[in-house]
């Protein structure tokens, strides 16, 4: 029955259907009604006239009493329909500007009457417009109470296909599916969690008796929705720890000479307790497949060499993967120094290594005479063949396609997989960590190194513009440099951004005493490299950019990071951005520059970057602020396409499904015989259309 085409329900018909199916994606009876809406509108509760505020002009209201004086106002483009609504001495106007011809004749010979719309004001007066209209009974009010509202697209709304036609197909459609729907909870988890049966929260969510009842549907809705990914990843997780062999770590004598001898600095604790979560997967005979956080400067890159050692003093190798050049080469350039003071020998492999110099490299790593290697998507080509390669690194892994990461992961040692060690500076909230990264082990590096300068972070107006040059010109005049970024490379008139070019020029003429450098995404590396290059030998001190610097370039002598037009940009990357400086031993700045006038939205960002400067909060506020998907950027995002579950504000219940997957997973002898329980096949095996998630079997 859930299979039946929409075509032959009830209020559809062909035409319906097409758009249905066109707009939304809409074949089955099953998937329309989990088509579900997005909030209700209360129309069991009645206002009074008398008693209406003016803090509530935009809200939706209910009102009933006498209909009068419908009449036909002005001509042409300006012609409206006008009615009086009455309530003893207090009236007000119902104003129809649209459709007047239809509407006229309907309503003229109603006299009690319940309305629904949206308050306005106007010449000391209150109106709706546009509203719902019918005849007024008890009987008729009586029945009012939740209405759900559901998205539609304006393609569906121009066709009379709106939420309130879709509300009548609901009302014919839930009772001939609600006898089929199968649920997809255990019993058990439904006496323990206190959830609804799915058949009844299906039955409620569309049609609910009141506001609990809407709510507790939803709750056990968007708690299958996030189980389901929940256990497609800790099956994924279970299964790699079971059955996916590592290399076996043995301790040696490298880590504590590195410590004693060459590393400069003392770790923090975050980064020892990180070392110990990777020394504890590396030495269990299990492959590791952790997630490194750390913010900007958390000294990542000093905690990844360590586990690079971990596997050379085992007697195998390790390389570590970056998405750029000079990422590369500046990972290289760190690391080297490090290695060549213990006595190991570390290479480096990128696009524009000669082939005169690859040859040595390749029978470096074959005879095991090269230990380390650094280097781009260049270290998965075919002819890198690694000795005995136990630890793949991979820096900002989204910037890899999947099949770069599966054929690294390849050249591991016969029969086994090398451990892989993940590194992020971007920080992820703890619910998107969980539903995003959830087949991986999480460790955070969440403490800066003691002595470093906090970034003084300050936001300044457009009209600001000639003192914020005043400035840059002092601290480059001291020896410094300074980062201009902007949003777009073109103008363009949607987003009433500076475009580069423009702004290249603007700079170049307020500060033409010094040497000024451009890099965008657009320019080929060969031209974008060279460009960078001279920006970290102090060639140009300005060196004017696109987000394209977001990650990958670490200029020690540049302390001034000033972002153009910030209010366009989220938390999250104007964080990046700021962590381009503080890099070195001096005072450094972040200028957030903005029009004179914000929206509420761009102040509360903005003012959020001034106060915040820890990364793992700001990434909060940004889910919060713009969702998951745009956090993730869409190639990502496609993992977390949930109809109901919000990831900025059900972060109780992404918490409690993750450890109820886990729970699950770990009861059976073989995680993926969870998928033969009748319960779980109705969970994983029915992919509603709206969902998007991880496939497993």
């Amino acid at each position: 029955m859930l299979q039946t085409p929409i075509e032959y329900i009830k209020g559809i018909g062909p035409a319906r259907a097409d758009l249905l199916k066109t707009e939304l994606g809409i074949h089955t009876l099953g998937q329309l009604v989990e088509y579900y809406p997005f909030r209700y509108e209360d129309r069991s509760k009645v206002e009074r006239i008398e008693d209406l505020r003016l803090e509530q002009e935009g809200e939706p209201v209910q009102i009933t009493g006498s209909l009068t004086d419908v009449e036909v106002v002005g001509s042409g483009r300006q012609e409206r329909l006008v009615a009086t609504l009455w309530q003893g001495a207090y009236s007000m106007e119902l104003v129809w500007f649209q459709a007047v011809k239809y509407v006229r004749p309907r309503i003229s010979a109603l006299k009690q009457v319940i309305v629904y719309g949206r308050l306005q004001h106007f010449n000391g007066r209150f109106s709706l417009v546009h509203p719902e209209i019918e005849a007024y009974t008890p009987e008729t009010l009586a029945q009012r109470g939740l209405h759900p509202v559901y998205h539609t697209t304006e393609r569906m709304k121009q066709r009379k296909l709106d939420s309130k036609a879709l509300q009548k197909i609901m009302l014919a459609a839930v009772p001939l599916a609600i006898p089929h729907i199968t649920e997809d909870l255990p019993a058990e988890l439904l006496k323990a969690d206190g959830l609804l049966p799915k058949a009844q929260a299906i039955q409620a969510i569309h049609h609910p008796i009141d506001a609990p009842l809407a709510e507790a549907a939803r709750y056990r809705l968007k708690f299958a929705e996030l189980l389901r990914l929940g256990l497609t990843l800790a099956i994924n997780k279970a299964e790699n720890d079971k059955e996916v062999p590592g290399i076996r770590l043995k301790k040696g004598a490298l880590v504590p000479k590195f410590l004693q001898e060459v590393l400069p600095f003392d770790l923090t604790e975050a980064q020892r307790r990180v070392l110990r979560e990777i020394w504890g997967d590396m030495h269990n005979g299990h492959h590791m497949n952790r997630l490194l956080q750390g913010d900007v400067g958390s000294g990542k890159t000093a905690v990844a060499f360590m586990a690079m050692l971990m596997a050379v003093e085992s007697g195998h190798q390790a390389c570590l993967m970056a998405p750029t050049e000079i990422l590369a080469e500046q990972h290289y350039a760190s690391l080297r120094p490090w290695g060549q003071k213990l006595g190991l020998r570390l290479e480096k492999l990128t696009g524009s290594v000669s082939a005169k110099l690859r040859k040595p490299l390749h029978q470096g790593l074959e005879d095991g005479t090269v230990h380390m290697l650094v280097g781009t998507h260049a270290l998965v080509e075919e002819p890198v063949r690694f000795q005995s390669l136990a630890l793949c690194i991979i820096d900002e892994q989204h910037r890899f396609g999947v099949s770069q990461r599966a054929r690294l992961r390849a050249k591991g040692p016969e029969g086994y997989v090398p451990h892989v060690l993940i590194m992020t500076a971007t920080p992820i909230p703890r619910t998107l960590s969980l539903t995003v990264y959830g087949d991986l082990d999480v460790s955070i590096i969440d403490e800066l190194p003691a002595g470093r300068k906090k970034i003084v972070t300050v936001h300044r107006y457009e009209r600001d513009r000639q003192k914020l040059y005043d400035f840059i010109r002092q601290e480059i005049g001291q020896g410094r440099q300074c980062y201009m970024v902007f949003p777009l490379i073109e103008e363009s008139e949607k987003l009433e951004a500076k475009a580069l070019e423009e702004g290249l020029e603007m700079v170049k003429a307020a500060l033409p005493e010094f040497e000024t450098g451009v890099v965008h995404g657009r320019m080929k590396w060969a031209e974008r490299e060279p460009e960078m290059i001279k920006f970290l030998n102090n060639e140009t001190q300005i060196l004017v950019a696109t987000t394209v610097i977001e990650v990958g370039i670490n200029v020690p002598n540049a302390t001034i990071m000033v972002i153009e037009n910030a209010e366009r940009f989220g938390l999250s990357q104007l964080h990046q951005l700021r962590g381009r400086v503080g890099r070195g031993g001096n005072q450094s700045y972040c200028v957030l520059l903005t029009k004179d006038s914000l929206t509420q939205d761009g102040r509360q960002r903005i003012q959020a970057m001034v106060t915040h400067s820890d990364g793992f909060v700001l990434s909060e506020l940004d889910l919060q602020l713009r969702g998951a998907g745009d956090l993730l950027g869409t190639q990502q995002s496609g993992q977390v396409q949930l109809q109901l579950s919000n990831l900025a504000t059900d972060k109780e219940i992404v918490e409690q499904t993750h450890k109820r997957a886990e729970q699950m997973v770990r009861q059976m002898p073989y995680p993926r015989d969870l998928l033969k329980l009748d319960w779980a096949k109705a969970l994983m095996v029915h992919q509603p259309y709206h969902a998007s998630f991880h496939k497993v079997g």
